[in-house]
Order: structure tokens, then sequence, then C-alpha cells
């Protein structure tokens, strides 16, 4: 069941979100490969029920430590997402990636079938509760950290499903040694990547094997458009200029922009129009955007 956030978000964070025009809903979308109930945002644009016209869609996935809300509850403008819903008329979808589930489909655990989720479960419950452009044209893809790789890798793997992807301080590169990390971070986190991909250094190597960066040469043989932005302390800067040197070298069109900042959502928050304005581009060559 739907309701509106006004209800929801506030008894879940316990902090106001107005509306200025834009509408968000919170919506059960149970998985059917993981057994069991997880939520979405949905933010639709005030036009949304002013007519009967089809809207784009942009799924925003959060960070390997957050949740769903994040997105409207953590950025310092907490009407960022209603705004930029509004400024380009397309309909903002934040799915429930859970901790450190890597949005993808563990071959270890069961409850943890992300891909399957995202790319069947969600697209599908979305398609069926909202008038959404049912056709990879006018679905884009983007998120932060986790949420960057995890909008590049099922891009990558399901290039059908949409016509650009997005990464903002993407964790691309699923080898930590990568990374630059306190002793203590990552002595916490590991346990977490373990329980998805089992240990480092096994046969196969499932990390290796599940990175973005090792993915360019099936993002180049897709062609779908990509925007590729990380702050210049971020602690994922070197796996995101790794993969930027390799789809160069590939010869893979794409946008890749370093700006000050480290990993902070005083960064994403100024990442993220950019993002929409390089979304709104694509969606309008593909016929895709309101008139």
């Amino acid at each position: 069941m739907k309701g509106t956030v006004l209800v929801f978000l506030l008894s879940l964070i316990g902090a106001p979100i107005l509306s200025i025009g834009a509408k968000v809903d919170s919506l059960d979308i149970p998985s059917a490969a993981m057994q069991k109930n997880l939520r979405a945002a949905v933010v639709l644009p005030n036009s949304y029920a002013k007519g009967k016209a089809t809207y784009p869609v942009l799924y925003l996935l959060h960070g390997g430590g957050g949740r769903f809300s994040d997105w409207l509850s953590k950025t310092p403008d907490k009407q960022l997402l209603q705004k930029l819903s509004d400024q380009y008329n397309l309909i903002i979808v934040t799915p429930e990636g859970e901790t450190l589930s890597g949005y993808l489909d563990s071959p270890i655990r069961k409850d943890n079938q992300f891909e399957t989720y995202i790319t069947k479960e969600v697209i599908e419950k979305i398609d069926n509760t909202y008038r959404t452009i049912k056709d990879r044209k006018g679905r884009v893809i983007s998120g932060l950290s986790m949420g960057g790789h995890g909008a590049l890798y099922l891009s990558a793997r399901h290039p059908d499903l949409y016509c650009a992807a997005g990464s903002m301080s993407g964790a691309v590169d699923l080898d930590r040694k990568n990374w630059k990390l306190t002793p203590e971070f990552a002595k916490q986190i590991t346990p977490q990547f373990e329980r998805i991909l089992g240990p480092a250094g096994a046969t196969p190597d499932l990390y290796a094997a599940n990175s973005v960066v090792n993915m360019v040469d099936k993002i180049k043989a897709n062609g779908l458009k990509i925007i590729i932005d990380c702050g210049v302390d971020d602690f994922l800067i070197e796996p995101n200029r790794e993969l930027h040197r390799r789809l160069v070298y590939n010869q893979t069109p794409h946008d890749y922009t370093e700006h000050p900042g480290g990993h902070t959502w005083d960064y994403w928050e100024n990442s993220l129009p950019s993002h929409l304005l390089f979304f709104h581009k694509i969606l309008k060559e593909n016929g895709a955007v309101m008139p």
C-alpha cells in the first residue's frame, strides 16, 4: 500500500519534509526473489496529477550504509528531489538496497538478490503503479557510493532497461585494497562484503567478476550514455580514476568529472543536478520528455 511521505517519512526519520509541488509516495515493493517486503519512495512531479501523460523515470540508488529514504532525508536541501522532479518533469524512485548489498545477486545469500529485485520486481511494480514510459528510452539510473557502483553494474548487465546511467563517488572496484580506508573502517566492512561474495582471494574471484572497473568492454558494447564523477578528497577517487582511464583506453564515450569535496551529502547534493541535466538531454533526444 502506498501513502504520502507526510505520514510515512515523518514516522521514519522524525523530520518534516514539506511539499513544494512534487508529491512523494512511500510504496511497498515486496520481493519474491528474497521472500521479504521492502519499501521505496516515489517522487511525482506536480504536473503528474494534472494530466494523463506518461513520464520518464530516474532510479536513484542509496549508499552502502544507507536506506531508501536517504535521498529525501540526508541532503542539506530536504526539497532537492522534489525540486528536480518538478524542474525536469520526471518521476524519481529511490528503492531499498539494504546495507552493502552491492545491488547484485549474491551466490551465497538467498536474501541478497538485489540485481533481480531492482531490474525485475521494482521496475515492474513502478510501471504497473504509475504512468511511466515503459521502455528503456524513458528510463535512467544513478546513485552514490555503493549505489553508483550499482547503477553502472545494473545498466551494464541490463542495457535493455536503461538508456543512460550515472555514478557519484561510486565504489566501482570491489577490491578494497584500492580504496583509501582506515584500518578500522576496513575491518568494519570486510564481514559485510564476505557475507555476499565470500572471502577475498578465493577462486573464482567474485570481487573482480562483479566490479564495474572490469566491465568496460561490456559498457562500450552496450553504447549507453554514462556520467561519472567523484570528489578529489574521496576515499574512492583512485578506483574512479582507474575506471575513467580504462574507458578512455577502450574508447568508450563517457562524461567524467572530478570536483572538490569528499564522500559527503554536500558533495552529492551538488552532483545530482548535473546528473539530471545530463539525463534530460538524453531523454529529450529520445522524445521522452514533456513538451
